[in-house]
């Protein structure tokens, strides 16, 4: 799996963080609990449907890194009962759930990759919410998966963009539907004390031992990937 394209515009990204020569600034690489590493661009702003339907669109490209130029245009459709859960929408509100939504749509096999392609609807409703509790829901990770997540994420990081690695994004926390003090800590007692990296203020730098495991965690890619493929073979008969 081979090559590399863009993300989030960093005028839309979560704050970013700084320390010496260390920055977040850039491409992210968002991996998903099947092992896919995805790069997404957001065609800010959300917009009205002029179907008469009582929802507003988002336009989203989501590319799967280390492909050859697969990606898949979507739009994301946010229903009217979570618009009013939202406090605007604007990427400081919108940004992390609507990436966690399309991270949640790719783990479910929804979402088809193609070299080109019209735009395929993504529902962004209440199902992503719980109206009970007032939180997002993605679905509750264990610290076992958590571990598998963050090695994946790391190598990818790593091999795609390079850098440290910062683990105290909000949005990957919430798709794991954990917290960032809990990521940190299975970092920390999952990774770091087997030596797969080191961890300084929650930057994460990947050490020798974690990378010589690329074929491991490229397999898991390609097996999450066709395994996406042949559904939506089966699909379209």
């Amino acid at each position: 799996m081979k090559g590399i394209k863009y993300l989030v515009p960093a005028e839309d990204a979560q704050p970013v963080m700084a320390e010496g020569n260390r920055s977040t600034e850039g491409k992210i690489i968002y991996v998903t609990l099947t092992g896919l590493p995805l790069s997404i661009l957001l065609k800010w702003p959300f917009h009205k449907s002029t179907s008469g339907a009582d929802f507003w669109v988002l336009h989203a490209d989501v590319r799967l890194e280390g492909s050859q130029g697969l990606h898949a245009p979507v739009a994301v459709n946010l229903s009217a009962t979570l618009r009013e859960v939202l406090p605007s929408l604007g990427p400081k509100d919108a940004l992390s759930p609507v990436i966690n939504a399309l991270r949640k749509e790719v783990d479910k096999r929804q979402v088809e990759f193609v070299k080109s392609g019209k735009l395929v609807p993504v529902h962004f409703s209440s199902r992503h919410y719980d109206f009970k509790r007032n939180q997002w829901m993605f679905g509750k990770a264990l610290d076992e998966t958590i571990a598998t997540f963050l090695e994946r994420k790391i190598y990818w990081q790593t091999k795609l963009v390079g850098g440290d690695v910062w683990l105290g994004d909000a949005t990957e926390a919430q798709y794991l539907q954990s917290t960032s003090d809990h990521v940190a800590e299975i970092a920390n007692t999952h990774l770091a004390a087997r030596g797969l990296i080191k961890l300084a203020r929650r930057y994460a730098t990947a050490e020798p031992a974690l990378m010589a495991r690329a074929e491991e965690f490229e397999s898991a890619a390609e097996a999450a990937l066709a395994e996406l493929e042949k559904k939506h073979a089966f699909e379209r008969g």
